[in-house]
């Protein structure tokens, strides 16, 4: 420890009574004779911090000449069919260079917890409100400089804690196959626009299946990249779990990831090739190539010499995973009739047991309850990268207005995560090294396998429950198992693909008995890294078969 002065001000507030408090708040009492020393240290770091706050923040600068907000508004229902837009804009490069970039002309949506400036950011929630971001995330930055025309923000669940689509204060986001249903979640409103064809694509975010869940209920392509690929720098964050990252024997903190949501395979490969990289600000992209080093995932689909052939290339589907509790009978038929195509394809598929794929659920819960409770209580941990410091105050400190307003699944959080703080201080750590073993586990299996594959959700999408009249428990029941498949690789950080394989009627709600259908969806997991070969098994599958008409 270094102390750099044990000079203090006359009107420093600390006192005996100060230090008395802290002490008791550790649970420990400080020696007679050792307290004017404390006391003194103390009022020294008191000073210090102050001078640090009294400081102006540190804000990117956003060039909005280049990239000009316009028609910055909140989308009257009008204008919002599936209550899926929670703010429209219009931004795009007004000085485009001479070679059209990746994304030219394409229209884009950002789940709103991704940062647009001067774009308010509603992060589904009125717990707080009032918040307006002041700097553009990188991955907004990346998608402008390449052409995207971004069109607004998209309805996320209340502060991404819901996997269903009844959660945000604006109101239920709808599915495109079916009014009155969940378009999943938390990224709900980027897969009912981009499913709808109201953008082109969406940028989402992935916590523990936001992404793959919505893009699965909606009939998307949805990657959760390999940990750290896309930069989240500029995103709301929801909690530091962990992931390990093989960067100078470091360990990296966070499951948070984002990822791309499109209508077809070769517009996600695409989206991420132009977005892609570190960007030397996020501690979660250091492990990554830079962006001129990404490989050119979209531009290698379209050079396959015989894209349909899947000839050589090892599937292994992961027992474990297709056994998943409360998985419905017909889902589980539809995904292992789309696996056995991967045959006709030429691929070898086999079986293969990971037992601790069954323990993931359990080992993401306690990092996401205790880690999100540490990050809702503005507690930093040792990052580096960009905090959204004016966004983190607006949580703390906890007042029962706040807890008044707050969605089910974030009061769990709190009660949750205090809990485990006083009752298992050593849960974080002990799930952190479990994470280890289940990408160990997995990567086993990737060194007999290309590729993985295993059903995206156990069940196709639901209605909706009515937030008004629900209960606490009547409103998670619709979401109970959903993410027990996809929740393991946010810990693991393996990239996963879910992709659409198939379509059936749904079974309850106000259409059931109609022969409304929704889609199924599968997913498929790669090594560290490994996006193009997800890609490639994917492309090979979507080109050959049609999953409307399955």
């Amino acid at each position: 420890m270094s102390v750099f002065s044990l000079n203090i001000k006359s009107s420093n507030p600390v006192t005996i009574e100060t230090l008395d408090t802290v002490a008791t708040t550790l649970g420990i009492k400080i020696a007679e004779h050792e307290k004017e020393d404390y006391l003194r240290l103390l009022a020294v770091y008191h000073e210090s911090a102050e001078a640090l706050m009294s400081l102006p923040d540190y804000v990117p600068e956003v060039n909005e000449t280049r990239f000009l907000r316009r028609n910055i508004h909140f989308p009257p229902a009008s204008e919002n069919p599936l209550n899926a837009w929670a703010w429209k804009c219009e931004i795009e490069d007004q000085s485009p260079p001479a070679t059209p970039g990746l994304l030219a002309g394409r229209t884009l949506v950002l789940k709103d917890n991704i940062a647009v400036k001067g774009v308010p950011m509603l992060m589904g929630t009125d717990m707080v409100s009032g918040y307006t971001p002041d700097t553009d995330a990188t991955v907004v930055t990346r998608a402008l400089e390449a052409g995207a025309i971004v069109q607004g923000k998209a309805v996320c669940e209340n502060l991404c804690h819901s996997a269903t689509s009844s959660s945000a204060a604006t109101g239920s986001v709808h599915n495109p196959f079916a009014h009155g249903y969940s378009s999943g979640g938390s990224s709900s409103g980027c897969g009912a626009l981009v499913a709808s064809g109201a953008v082109d694509l969406a940028i989402g975010a992935d916590q523990g299946g936001s992404v793959r869940v919505p893009a699965g209920w909606c009939g998307l392509y949805g990657l959760k990249p390999t940990f750290g690929l896309l930069p989240y720098t500029g995103c709301g964050s929801n909690e530091p779990s962990i992931a390990h990252v093989p960067w100078e024997l470091t360990w990296c903190k966070a499951n948070d990831h984002l990822g791309p949501m499109t209508r077809t395979l070769l517009d996600n490969a695409l989206l991420l090739q132009a977005t892609a990289g570190t960007d030397n600000i996020d501690d979660r992209s250091f492990a990554a190539p830079p962006p001129s080093k990404i490989p050119a995932y979209h531009d290698l689909l379209l050079s396959l010499p015989n894209p349909r052939s899947l000839t050589g290339v090892k599937i292994g589907i992961i027992t474990e995973g297709m056994t998943m509790p409360g998985i419905d009978p017909r889902v589980l038929k539809t995904i292992t009739h789309a696996i056995s195509l991967f045959s006709t394809l030429g691929a070898d598929i086999s079986h293969v047991s990971i037992p601790m794929h069954t323990k993931g659920a359990a080992i993401w819960t306690p990092i996401s309850k205790s880690g999100n409770f540490h990050s809702r209580m503005n507690r930093a941990f040792g990052r580096r990268g960009h905090a959204l410091t004016d966004l983190n105050t607006l949580f703390h400190p906890l007042t029962q207005e706040k807890w008044d307003k707050a969605y089910v699944s974030t009061k769990n959080i709190y009660l949750n995560g205090a809990y485990a703080e006083s009752h298992f201080p050593g849960i974080l750590s002990k799930a952190t090294n479990l994470s280890r073993k289940l990408r160990d586990e997995y990567d086993a299996a990737l060194k007999e396998c290309d590729v993985l594959v295993l059903p995206n959700t156990p069940y196709v999408a639901n209605s909706h429950v009515d937030p008004e009249v629900a209960t606490p428990l009547q409103m998670v029941a619709k979401q109970v198992g959903l993410t027990a498949n996809t929740a393991p690789f946010n810990q693991s950080g393996h990239p996963v693909l879910a992709m659409p394989v198939g379509m059936l009627e749904v079974q309850e709600g106000p259409l059931a008995g109609r022969g409304v259908k929704v889609p199924v969806s599968m997913q498929v997991v790669g090594r560290w890294w490994g996006e193009s070969e997800v890609y490639r098994v994917a492309y090979a599958w979507s080109l050959s078969f049609d999953w409307r008409g399955m």
